[in-house]
């Protein structure tokens, strides 16, 4: 049966691992980490070590490694944790809401996840998550008005910056157009001309208001 890495210590590796894993101020996790290399050093098997120390042989393999390969400071710090998502750099982000706003695919009047996550080159999952945290539907019209504005993705961000982190004591407040009545624009139009269209064909002895 495998035992893992063969571990050598030096005296003063010995000596401080032999103190951390005795230290009552020590880290129940550095106490752990301090008794697994010990005894894996002495040519004991990983699953031995687990039972003598109480924890799982996945863990015992885990830490047995990072020392073999960073030695004490491999055993100081955390070990990753496994499945974290990984963050989506800024600049990907900024493009898929350019090109979701600003530009329209070829032979199509909107863009759905997969092309787009063909044309940036990531995964549709990436896409969506970005369209969520922004607010984007594209996919859920038969046609999507992609604005004029060139500022418009980093207005866009903005606006929903101050909804998900609005400032201390601030209120967010949101005005939409008044139920089952619509400003009748042009479809074609891009949402800032349309809005001021719909504002210019209310007027202000119309019942409506």
């Amino acid at each position: 049966m495998k035992t893992g890495p063969v571990l050598t210590l030096t005296d003063d590796e010995r000596q401080t691992l032999a103190s951390w894993s005795r230290g009552r101020s020590t880290p129940a996790r550095m106490v752990l980490r301090a008794k697994i290399v010990l005894a894996a050093a002495e040519g004991s098997m990983n699953k031995d070590i687990a039972i003598q120390v109480g924890t799982s042989k996945k863990t015992v393999s885990l830490w047995r490694h990072r020392f073999a390969e960073e030695r004490l400071p491999g055993i100081e710090r955390d070990a990753p944790r496994p499945g974290r998502t990984p963050s989506i750099p800024t600049a990907t982000v900024e493009r898929i809401l350019h090109l979701t706003t600003l530009e329209k695919p070829t032979a199509a009047t909107h863009w759905s996840t997969r092309t787009l996550a063909k044309e940036v080159g990531v995964s549709k999952a990436t896409v969506q998550r970005i369209w969520s945290a922004h607010g984007l539907k594209p996919h859920l019209g038969k046609t999507f008005k992609v604005s004029n504005d060139p500022r418009f993705a980093e207005k866009l961000r903005d606006v929903v910056g101050l909804y998900l982190n609005p400032p201390d004591h601030a209120l967010v407040l949101s005005c939409d157009e008044k139920s089952q009545i619509q400003a009748k624009v042009a479809a074609d139009l891009s949402l800032p001309h349309a809005a001021a269209a719909g504002s210019r064909s209310l007027r202000h002895d119309d019942p409506r208001l």
